[in-house]
């Protein structure tokens, strides 16, 4: 059994992510800690007890709010894609007796800083935790910053970020999350902790088309296949206006898969860098992924998957 912590910006992306973890049977999710990202912190929150609420767990993480805004830059955030609650507008969905359709769990918050859960987990789980970060990486750099030495207790890090081959989806030189925060990613990077690291350059392989999502939830009646219905229908619409097709890359869904089958990706060990001042290229993750010029690697940066593979196991370990 894998012990996880998600550190995460909810985000469509991040919800589907969410939902395979938890239902993931190899998987124990033992804290959450939100991030502002994909839309502000407040509202990244609210989505996750959303999201926590339709999988009608018995029990709940322990769960941290965390940082309002990056170490450095001002924040940035990404309606257009996800909508304006970040979840696709769902929020403003009811059911026909007129209450809200996806409501939020009941569920309580800990009192502590995401830094310091995040420490507090690596203390109760030495060598045995992993943290899945699924956002900006704000809260990782700053339990670094608050103590370097026990935040190495970590097992590993496995982050959705970065693109090396490929142009940003932010802008041309780089990637979302990287991008909120690079200063934090930098830390990151230097941390000394293994990481494993799904850019754009694989997440890009694996498209989720709507043909396919409807054909998977077709006469199904749960709860879990009306909400990938409902949350995916603006951020398709944004791609078949912007990227080209109508569906979208589910990108933190691939750090799970990572965890869940590695046997289906394909990696290399790079030394990661994160631009940090440059004016055109803020954000930019800089790597040599030619196997035989190597120097001082500190991530496994996954190139490739089998990606028909992946989205089966996807579906079959969500809608069981």
């Amino acid at each position: 059994m894998k012990r996880i912590l998600i550190d995460t910006d909810p985000g469509v992306d991040d919800a589907l992510a969410l939902i395979y973890a938890f239902k993931s049977p190899d998987i124990k999710v033992e804290a959450i800690t939100t991030v502002s990202g994909n839309v502000n912190l407040e509202t990244v929150t609210r989505n996750l007890l959303k999201i926590l609420n339709i999988l009608d767990l018995t029990a709940f993480p322990i769960i941290a709010k965390g940082e309002a805004q990056p170490l450095v830059k001002p924040p940035v955030d990404a309606e257009d894609v996800h909508g304006k609650d970040g979840l696709g507008n769902i929020s403003e969905l009811l059911n026909s007796t007129g209450t809200l359709k996806y409501d939020t769990a009941d569920c309580q918050f800990t009192d502590q800083s995401a830094d310091d859960l995040i420490l507090e987990m690596v203390d109760s789980y030495p060598d045995e935790l992993i943290i899945v970060a699924l956002g900006p990486l704000t809260n990782i750099s700053k339990a670094i910053q608050k103590d370097l030495s026990r935040f190495r207790k970590v097992h590993s890090l496995y982050l959705m970020g970065g693109v090396f081959t490929e142009y940003g989806n932010i802008t041309t030189n780089a990637e979302f999350n990287v991008f909120v925060d690079p200063h934090a990613a930098h830390e990151v990077f230097n941390s000394g902790v293994p990481i494993h690291i799904a850019p754009l350059d694989v997440t890009h392989q694996v498209k989720l088309t709507g043909d396919r999502l409807q054909t998977e939830v077709f006469g199904r009646e749960d709860v879990i296949s009306h909400f990938l219905t409902d949350s995916t229908k603006a951020v398709m619409e944004f791609y078949r206006e912007n990227v080209g097709f109508y569906g979208f890359h589910i990108h933190d869904a691939l750090p799970i898969g990572m965890l869940n089958h590695p046997e289906l990706f394909r990696s290399v060990d790079a030394h990661v860098q994160v631009e940090t001042e440059g004016e055109l290229t803020s954000g930019m993750t800089v790597a040599d992924l030619r196997k035989q010029n190597v120097i001082d690697p500190n991530a496994k940066v996954y190139v490739g998957v089998d990606a028909d593979s992946f989205l089966d196991l996807f579906f079959k370990t969500i809608l069981t």
